[in-house]
């Protein structure tokens, strides 16, 4: 085949033989502090596509990749593109380390190394961090870096999704990583040309984030369309030309017009000029599924902490700073209080749409053992000068991607315990 015509195959995939989803995933949640999980395929199948999720610090999905399939645990990440899953070959089978879900290459009739002579291998392509390049056998090498310092690196390969016997991908384009700084893949949802759904011709997914205590620790993820979402509170999202040259502004990310924040009954003094991105991209407030915390420029996050120390000032453990991006932090043994004493907090959007992201002790997230924060970093910590709303403010309710209409839906639910 002509390389251009295997780059357009590569671009413009299609499900197959249907475009439409029919299967459901079992789903555990594990504590913040556990790395480890475990999740199955399910045999039962709906109308539409339905894969229960689970974070530990992350939402993760368990996905069949291959032929025949091997189910890898996968990031659901909404604040990046390209999807990767860890490889390893024969040579290293014997010493690859046992807490990682290892893809293994040789074991797949369907995998296929991406050649340099690509175009997607040419340096300077932007859906990269890092220039793509030529490795020593002839593979088209990558890497990418995440805005929390995290990295992925390795081939560039096509493989199969392998739903259902009834149900494949044709060969999506992914990264085969060799080397990261996670023990887990990761599943690119945002609307960049690389991403899953971008490949797969998916207009729409939606997720219920459940919380972090509890005995029955149970999310679900759709791909297609939700049967709840009629009651669902739409935001329209902010949509950039292709044109626009902006370094601080990410175009493929799910931006959202938000207008202020609000603790209690006290919406507090910030100008909503701070979450709208200014003529360099920066202040763009995005919602990012593979964020754990919340991030606010800094004129945001100093007015949230002046009313937290108005609020529970005396209670903040002194001197304590988590990740060297959030100071918010309390005493375990407080958190109830702590939690009573702030009440509710709201994010609110254009066309007076509030969303209740928090509530009580609910908007504290255990950092460490005996230790909770508000899950509010500062973005300027990461190097980046964007709002980003990251799953510790999604818990306990229904955020559907609606892409075709290019909005994004919230919807109160009760997500732990969801059966799929």
């Amino acid at each position: 085949m002509p390389l251009s015509l295997l780059l357009l195959s590569l671009l413009g995939l299609l499900f197959s033989p249907s475009n439409s989803l029919s299967l459901s995933f079992p789903l555990t949640y594990h504590s913040v502090s556990s790395q480890e999980a475990s999740l199955s395929l399910s045999s039962k199948t709906k109308s539409h596509g339905k894969f229960p999720f689970q974070y530990s610090n992350a939402l993760v999905v368990s996905v069949p990749i291959g032929s025949p399939p091997q189910q890898m645990d996968m990031v659901v990440d909404t604040g990046s593109q390209l999807s990767w899953i860890q490889c390893h070959g024969k040579v290293r089978r014997k010493s690859v380390k046992p807490m990682i879900n290892w893809f293994d290459p040789y074991l797949s009739s369907s995998f296929s190394f991406l050649p340099c002579n690509t175009t997607l291998c040419r340096p300077r392509i932007p859906d990269f961090t890092l220039p793509t390049s030529c490795d020593p056998t002839r593979h088209c090498h990558y890497s990418y870096f995440y805005a929390d310092g995290t990295l992925a690196e390795g081939n560039l390969v096509t493989e199969k999704f392998t739903f259902s016997n009834s149900l494949t991908t044709r060969s999506l384009l992914l990264g085969c990583a060799t080397a990261s700084t996670q023990n887990r893949g990761m599943l690119g949802m945002n609307t960049g040309r690389l991403s899953f759904i971008s490949q797969a011709k998916i207009s729409k997914f939606s997720y219920c984030v459940p919380d972090r205590t509890g005995s029955d620790l149970t999310g679900l993820f759709y791909l297609g369309d939700n049967p709840n979402s009629a009651k669902f509170k739409y935001v329209n999202m902010l949509t950039f030309p292709k044109s626009r040259l902006s370094p601080n502004l990410d175009k493929s990310a799910y931006t959202l017009p938000m207008k202020g924040i609000r603790i209690g009954n006290n919406k507090l003094n910030i100008s909503p000029a701070v979450f709208k991105p200014d003529p360099s991209g920066a202040g763009q407030t995005m919602i990012d599924s593979g964020s754990d915390l919340t991030y606010l420029v800094d004129e945001a996050y100093s007015k949230v902490r002046e009313e937290m120390v108005r609020l529970v000032g005396p209670m903040m453990k002194k001197g304590y700073e988590y990740a060297a991006v959030a100071d918010m932090c309390f005493d375990g043994a407080v958190a109830a209080a702590v939690g009573r004493r702030i009440g509710d907090m709201w994010f609110q959007f254009e066309n007076g749409v509030e969303i209740l992201v928090g509530k009580g002790e609910g908007l504290l997230t255990e950092v460490e053992e005996g230790v909770k924060c508000v899950g509010i970093g500062r973005s300027d910590r990461l190097v980046t000068e964007s709002n980003i709303i990251g799953n510790v403010h999604q818990q306990n309710m229904w955020v559907e991607y609606d892409l075709s209409n290019k909005r994004v839906g919230f919807g109160v639910a009760k997500c732990s315990g969801l059966k799929a």
